[in-house]
Formats: C-alpha cells, sequence, structure tokens
C-alpha cells in the first residue's frame, strides 16, 4: 500500500482525464469527484476507476465534453439523455436542474439517460440535501457484462443498481445519506479486494461460476465468471429490479436486457425524485421529527465491537476526516495500473512517484 495527500491526487487524477481528452475544468470536476469517494472511504467509486474511465475514452465508448440535452420539461417532469458524457458532470448539471425545478414547482421527478458512471450516488443526494430537498435516487447500470444473480439463481442477470436517499441537515443532525449498492458488496468492493489480493471479507457476497459461496474475489475477474449476490436475499434483488425498471426502462435508457450488457463501458440511468419538505404545510416540523428520531435511535447501548451507535452519512464524514489528515491509502496493484494507463497517454513516472509515500 502507499498513500497520497488528496491535493497530490486530485492533481494527478486530473491530469490522466486531461490526458484523453478531457479539457481542465472538466478533469478537475472528475478528479475531486473520484478523490472525495476514497476520502468517504468508498475506494470502490474512487481513483482506482480512473484507468477504466481513460480506456472508455480512448475507446469512443465515453465522450470527454458532451453535455446533457433536455428530451422532455413538463412541469415537474424532466428527462434528460446524457449523450455519454462523465457522469461526474452529467450528474451534476442534472441536479441543478432538477433542484431549480423544485424552487419553482415545489418537486421535480428527472429521468436521466444514458449517461457514462456516475460514481457515488451520494454526491447527488448530498447536492439536493445541501439546497434544503429530500431526494431518492434509483440508478441501473448496462454496457458491461452484468455482475449480480437474481435470488434463488447464480447466473449474473442485471449489476449492482444503487439505491440513494438523502435528507437535509438541521442545526442539531447532519444530513442523512444512505447510498447503496443492492447487491451484497458493490462491484467495485470486489476490484478493490482482488488488487488488494485480498479474500472478500463477508462469505455470502460472491457465488464461483458452480454456484458455490466463495471469498475469492477473482471469481468476478476471469471466465467463466462468477456473480455477486444480492443483500437481504429476496429483499435486495426486489429493490434491484425496482431500479433496473424505474432508471432504466421509464426514461427510456433500458433495462438490464441483453443486447444491452455487451461491450465495455458502463452507461448509467437514474430516476431521482426531489422533494420540498415544506410544501406539504403539515403543521409539524420535519427538522424536529428528524431530529429527535436521530437522538433516540442513537441513545442505545453500542453492541460488543461498536464504540457507538451512527446513522448514514456519519461513518463517511469520520473516514473523510481522517483521510484528509493522513492521506488517501491505495493498494499497489490499483496504483501500477493508474501508472500504466497514464504513462500510456503522456504522464510521465515521476509524476506518480512524487506523490506516493509509501505506509509505515
Amino acid at each position: 500500500m502507499i498513500v497520497v495527500e488528496q491535493k497530490d491526487l486530485e492533481g494527478l487524477v486530473a491530469k490522466m482525464i486531461q490526458a484523453v481528452g478531457s479539457d481542465e475544468i472538466e478533469a478537475k470536476v472528475v478528479a475531486d469527484n473520484l478523490v472525495e469517494a476514497n476520502l468517504m472511504g468508498h475506494d470502490s467509486h474512487g481513483v482506482g476507476l480512473a484507468p477504466r474511465y481513460m480506456g472508455h475514452a480512448i475507446m469512443g465508448t465515453l465522450t470527454p465534453g458532451a453535455e446533457a440535452t433536455t428530451i422532455t420539461d413538463n412541469g415537474v417532469y424532466l428527462l434528460l439523455e446524457g449523450n455519454m458524457g462523465y457522469g461526474q458532470i452529467i450528474g451534476r448539471d442534472a441536479m441543478h436542474l432538477g433542484i431549480e425545478k423544485v424552487r419553482e414547482t415545489g418537486a421535480a421527478i428527472v429521468g436521466l439517460r444514458n449517461v457514462h458512471h456516475l460514481g457515488r450516488i451520494g454526491a447527488w443526494g448530498e447536492m439536493c440535501a445541501s439546497a434544503g430537498f429530500i431526494s431518492i435516487h434509483y440508478v441501473n447500470a448496462t454496457g458491461h457484462k452484468p455482475y449480480v444473480a437474481p435470488f434463488g439463481g447464480y447466473e449474473a442477470r442485471y449489476s449492482t443498481n444503487p439505491y440513494c436517499t438523502a435528507i437535509p441537515a438541521t442545526e442539531k443532525t447532519p444530513m442523512l445519506v444512505l447510498d447503496m449498492a443492492t447487491s451484497r458488496v458493490a462491484q467495485g468492493k470486489v476490484r478493490v479486494a482482488h488488487y488488494a489480493e485480498k479474500p472478500m471479507p463477508m462469505p455470502d457476497a460472491l457465488v464461483g461460476p458452480n454456484g458455490k459461496l466463495t471469498t475469492d474475489p477473482g471469481v468476478m475477474f476471469r471466465e467463466p465468471m462468477g456473480a455477486l449476490l444480492s443483500f437481504g436475499e429476496h429483499k435486495g434483488y426486489g429493490l434491484a429490479l425496482l431500479c433496473d425498471i424505474l432508471a432504466g426502462g421509464l426514461g427510456g435508457g433500458g433495462t438490464a436486457r441483453p443486447e444491452l450488457n455487451t461491450g465495455e463501458t458502463i452507461r448509467n440511468n437514474m430516476l431521482t425524485i426531489i422533494i420540498d419538505p415544506e410544501q406539504f404545510n403539515s403543521g409539524v416540523s420535519f427538522s424536529a421529527e428528524f431530529d429527535s428520531l436521530v437522538q433516540f435511535v442513537k441513545s442505545g447501548q453500542p453492541a460488543e465491537g461498536f464504540d457507538k451507535i451512527r446513522v448514514a452519512g456519519e461513518p463517511e464524514q469520520e473516514t473523510m476526516t481522517e483521510r484528509k489528515i493522513n492521506g488517501v491509502p491505495i493498494d499497489t496493484n490499483t496504483w501500477e495500473e493508474m501508472i500504466k494507463l497514464g504513462c500510456e497517454n503522456g504522464l510521465a513516472p515521476n509524476d506518480f512517484d512524487s506523490v506516493a509515500k509509501p505506509i509505515v
């Protein structure tokens, strides 16, 4: 393992993204988003994706500089075409448009289709929450082999299909951000374990091509391929199907049909529902209710092995505080892949060597 300080890592990844066709502004937005995921402890959605993004840009399955175009703008409804641009750009712009629509109409239902990888979906929930709005996000993915087996089977049929809900902070309570894959773990976490040459820490996340449970992350990186399993058995499976049909079917971007799961890219679709909590005029303070619920839930005694009870979003903020001080740890296989793609596209070895420090 090596460690890289935040600003150095942001600058390096921006250079990598620029090297395959992005301007300086776009590259910085993408890099900052990836590094933020690492800072929050979500290495699966962090800088380890930069080589894959670069490869897609080189192949033409990702379009640097692309902008979203409007398909439908009808009252609370907004449907956007992502034109396979960077999800970090298109996702941000889609949320800006959705937030403006909420301010005009009181709510927004935003469909976003055919966009490259949207990264950590919690980032879009945090944007809405920072504006004072609740948001709900359903996401699916096509453009590559399926990763996840349906409950009751062991052959992969769809992707990890994230779900996210974010609630604005109050004066007493930080924003609550539930951001999760509907699989037992995100596919990127399997990649992180594989590159770190470590077994999966949970015994019920993967099956091999024979349908048997395994902790070997390599089953997702060789043929015949294994599959991820859903969290909560039939419950995660059911939520995954909802994400697929609502995100991909409603806006016309496509669901996990075999003809869309070929090639080598990440094509996301997302359905976002943005709510202004003040519009109900319920006579009850939503913020006060939120505060009291979180306070009560966290008042319980922590179980063995836990120092306290946390709610969604708190672990990420704690990890961010620590990594901003101590730097971002990166396994050597991921780092070598970043060096390879970077140096093949104009960066120098010293760009990497000058920022990497061994973990003592």
